[in-house]
């Protein structure tokens, strides 16, 4: 059935489906007699993943993408079945007996490490679900995870199915071009234009408009969405999380959470914020004082607020370097920097890019490629494109994996499929989408995961593309966003839209001058929601609203008051719970990782394949920490980081 005849009825009859065939290999994969192997027990296991992959595939992704309302609450309670399923999986004890049985045979003391990795993978994962606890408790710690993937879910789509936003006169947009004033909808009621939380509306808004009370209305909006729908189920989900780790004997989520992370638990992840708070505060204090000194001038206040940040920034590059956002997204037409980008992957990667006409999507808006392996022209993965903003999408930008890489039992090879799901510029009648540069950053930091997903050559699902370290996986997106501040790059690609002049060079230096222009405050920000994510998973007991109110504390500007922005903090339910500090510290290595690219040409064919072969091709089926050392031929390093920001800081 194609994505655009799919009904709820249809989606709840095909996960069942997807469920029963899995359903059916775990009961074989359980009912060997005989000697267990690889083949029996750990394979059929990944291939488990494999059809949870594909249920995700035609169901339950369409509860952030497809454009009936109906359609997407049906996917999501698809969702809410498939986790539902893989938790119950993991606490099975007959699966724990197979897999701890065969995990005492011979053939497992001798596997390849790909194989043994995954062997040591799975115990753990069984060993997380409380197969070595005792039965009561073992059954609350089901119980309590099955409750927290509700709320995950809902969690989620709340924030998703948010509408809101600024209604407003054509007076009220002074200081907005005509075209983005074009671009936005009208309000039918009023008449009005509708500013909406949509970031291609949201944030050239909050940069670029003067009227102070109406950011300070925006960013109100923004940072109260579902508020009252998703306070109840964070604070319950950060209750239950809090339980299983004590069921486990652990201090906190944080301590149960990194485990399995690079950082290896919360006392190393404090370190790395101590290491570098000090020097950015200190930059970020004479950002701030740099940016009052222009609120004064202009208001004769004195105290900056969260909704004066991006503007000054603005106006700082507008009158400090030259540089407007909107001129020059001018230069940068969504079409020419996909075709930029595609040139420079291609050279470096050793790929080459196909858009396929003749597939079956959800939204006439979607485009789908296909990548090829330049040397031998063999098809090797494909990927969608969902680019623009719409009623009841996901609304910010990610990287979906839907169909996972693996060696199938025929002994063929199932290359990967995956969405990009993202939120730019809307095309008008007049202009085509017009990427304002930090839409572009978007860009190429989304791409880095196509690229980690779709590179990936592992033979086992398990460790397909970005199923690696989760405090690693956002530095192969991160180094993207390099080539996107490098000059001769950016020639290559950067356009104008009217004329098809290249950007002037005088304007590339102009925005490159003023690349780390506010970034002491930029990343006190990230540390800020870094430390609420690690505070709220530190202990029992925690009072979310007062450790929301300090964290603004680090970011040194002040509270918004009336606003709870967990809330509407859509990775707190996503995954990252006690580890969104995973961004900052991947693009530690990210930093790193471009550090050989600069040593040895940004753009050096040598060097894209040696990262494509060490770190992409990889998967997860290595530490990251050694595919950092076997790709940089050395430990990895801070100083990359540090010095591009202009400060020190400690290992």
């Amino acid at each position: 059935m194609s994505f655009s005849e799919l009904t709820p009825e249809s989606i709840e009859t095909g996960i069942s489906t997807r469920l029963e065939e899995a359903e059916s290999v775990l009961t074989e994969l359980i009912s060997v007699e005989g000697e267990r192997s690889f083949s029996n027990t750990m394979r059929p296991l990944d291939k488990i993943n494999d059809i949870l992959g594909f249920a995700n595939y035609e169901f339950c992704f369409m509860g952030y993408v497809h454009p009936d309302k109906e359609v997407r609450t049906a996917a999501k309670l698809a969702e809410e079945k498939r986790q539902k399923w893989a938790s119950e999986m993991v606490f099975r004890d007959d699966l724990y007996a197979a897999v701890k049985n065969y995990s005492s045979t011979d053939e497992a003391a001798g596997l390849s490490a790909e194989e043994a990795r995954y062997l040591e993978k799975t115990l753990r994962d069984l060993r997380n679900a409380g197969h070595e606890l005792d039965s009561e408790t073992k059954d609350f710690v089901k119980e309590k995870t099955l409750r927290l993937n509700e709320l995950e879910v809902q969690f989620q789509q709340n924030i998703d199915e948010w509408e809101d936003g600024l209604l407003v006169t054509r007076d009220d947009l002074e200081g907005m071009p005509d075209a983005w004033i074009d671009s936005l909808s009208i309000d039918e009621e009023t008449g009005k234009y509708k500013v909406s939380l949509d970031y291609p509306e949201m944030i050239p808004f909050l940069e670029n408009s003067p009227r102070r009370d109406l950011r300070e209305e925006l960013r109100f909006k923004n940072s109260t969405a579902a508020v009252e729908a998703n306070t109840p189920l964070l604070e319950e989900a950060v209750a239950i999380r809090q339980e299983i780790a004590e069921a486990f004997g652990m201090q906190s989520w944080s301590d149960y959470r990194l485990q399995d992370r690079m950082a290896g638990g919360p006392k190393r992840v404090k370190e790395f914020y101590a290491g570098v708070r000090p020097g950015l505060t200190e930059r970020a204090t004479e950002e701030i004082a740099a940016m009052t000194k222009l609120l004064e001038a202009d208001t004769g206040d004195t105290q900056l607020q969260g909704w004066d940040f991006a503007y000054y920034d603005t106006q700082q590059r507008k009158t400090d370097y030259g540089v407007d956002n909107f001129e020059v997204a001018k230069y940068l037409p969504l079409d020419g920097v996909l075709d930029g980008m595609f040139d420079l992957t291609s050279e470096m990667f050793g790929i080459t890019y196909r858009e396929l006409d003749d597939f079956d999507a959800w939204h006439e808006d979607v485009r789908f490629f296909a990548i090829d392996d330049a040397e031998t022209g063999e098809e090797i993965s494909r990927f969608y494109l969902d680019l623009f903003p719409r009623e009841g999408k996901f609304g910010h930008a990610a990287e979906f994996p839907l169909i996972p890489s693996r060696r199938l039992e025929d002994g063929t090879y199932q290359n990967p499929v995956c969405a990009m799901v993202c939120n730019f510029t809307k095309p008008t009648a007049d202009a085509p989408s017009l990427l304002q540069h930090s839409e572009v950053e978007t860009f190429f930091h989304e791409f880095g995961h196509v690229l980690h997903q779709n590179l990936g050559r592992t033979e086992l699902a398990a460790f397909s593309g970005t199923n690696t370290e989760r405090d690693f996986v956002e530095a192969p997106s991160q180094i993207m966003e390099n080539w996107t501040w490098d000059a001769n790059v950016l020639r290559r690609f950067a356009r104008h839209y009217e004329t098809g002049e290249p950007i002037p060079g005088e304007l590339v230096d102009q925005m490159i001058a003023a690349r780390d222009l506010n970034k002491g405050r930029f990343y006190l920000g990230q540390m800020t929601y870094g430390w609420w994510d690690q505070e709220m998973h530190s202990g029992p007991d925690r009072d979310l609203q007062a450790i929301h109110d300090k964290g603004f504390e680090i970011g040194l500007l002040p509270l918004h008051e009336g606003t709870f922005t967990l809330a509407s903090f859509g990775h707190l339910m996503g995954g990252y719970d006690s580890a969104y500090y995973g961004y900052m510290w991947s693009e530690v290595f990210g930093a790193d990782m471009y550090s050989k690219f600069e040593e040895m040409g940004n753009t050096n064919p040598e060097v894209g394949m040696l990262y494509r072969k060490e770190i992409l091709e990889r998967g997860g089926s290595l530490d990251a920490d050694d595919m950092l050392v076997n790709f940089l031929g050395r430990e990895p390093s801070n100083e990359a980081f540090l010095a591009k920001l202009g400060i020190s800081g400690t290992e």
